[in-house]
């Protein structure tokens, strides 16, 4: 990925940019859920950021140690009804589909989230230096899917066709002002996927927490809602870069607190369908 100094730009005045004055509060309740940087994948990183980086991509995925949901039994046992169960394993049979290069469906999204991206540059091949320019760890977007699987390439994909104009604005680093190294953008979406599924607790048959199960009440209203949930959370993520003046170092704290914060949205009892979270309104800012 190619870096480069961003020019200062006027910052959002949108309240949604700004971190809660209780969020101290809600980062020490969740200290025991808190996901881990390792040294290992700072190292590695800041390889990507100067092209520098050699051997295997273990930072997608791999940047967090797993850590479950706290698990409230009442939830064990939640009547979910035929459609909510139905659209709820669909999702996860998306999540057990890894990214296969040699297939030809894989190939073509790929090629599509190029040109969704950069509608106007030809891709020489789909292993190609150009890669880096989206935020891509190497030269072979491939390699980086290994940590989530083809569901975080379709996540992107839906961004870039559903809310262009905000795809673009974070890909782009437009809104705000920037930090000298940004996070790349295609390897934060890849761990934005990785987030969500942890959040929601859908690695278990059924979820066992309250954000899983009010997000499958969500999903019974909308079987998009897994993916319009990754564009608000991308969104949500870049909002709380911009809010901590963040730089590279500081991702996983990020995402972090975007966690959190999705996760009181999702607890709010007015909630009906996904549009109806608060942050649904960042995708059109």
């Amino acid at each position: 990925m190619r870096l480069s100094r961003h020019r200062q730009c006027i910052p959002s005045c949108s309240s949604l940019h700004r971190v809660d004055e209780d969020e101290v509060y809600w980062r020490q309740k969740r200290d025991n859920e808190e996901l881990e940087w390792s040294h290992d994948a700072i190292s590695q990183l800041a390889q990507c950021f100067t092209n520098a980086m050699v051997g295997p991509r273990s930072w997608i995925g791999g940047l967090f140690n797993r850590s479950t949901n706290r698990r409230n039994d009442k939830y064990v046992d939640y009547p979910f009804n035929p459609l909510q169960v139905q659209r709820l394993q669909r999702l996860q049979e998306r999540l057990q589909v890894p990214f296969d290069e040699t297939r030809l469906d894989h190939q073509e999204s790929l090629r599509s989230l190029w040109y969704a991206a950069f509608p106007n540059v030809i891709l020489t091949a789909l292993i190609s230096e150009q890669w880096k320019d989206m935020g891509w760890q190497g030269h072979n977007p491939s390699t980086d899917f290994r940590g989530c699987g083809f569901v975080s390439l379709e996540n992107l994909l839906f961004f870039a066709r559903t809310y262009p104009k905000s795809f673009h604005r974070l890909l782009f680093k437009e809104g705000g002002k920037r930090a000298t190294w940004e996070y790349p953008f295609a390897v934060a979406g890849i761990n934005v996927t990785f987030m969500l599924i942890q959040m929601l607790d859908l690695y278990s048959v059924k979820p066992r927490c309250l954000p899983g199960v009010n997000f499958a009440k969500l999903l019974g209203e909308d079987e998009e809602a897994f993916d319009v949930l990754y564009c608000i959370a991308f969104e949500m993520m870049d909002a709380q870069w911009l809010a901590m003046h963040a730089s590279y170092m500081e991702f996983n704290e990020v995402l972090r607190v975007t966690r959190t914060q999705l996760e009181r949205e999702l607890s709010l009892e007015d909630i009906h369908r996904i549009r109806d979270l608060p942050a649904y309104n960042l995708l059109y800012q």
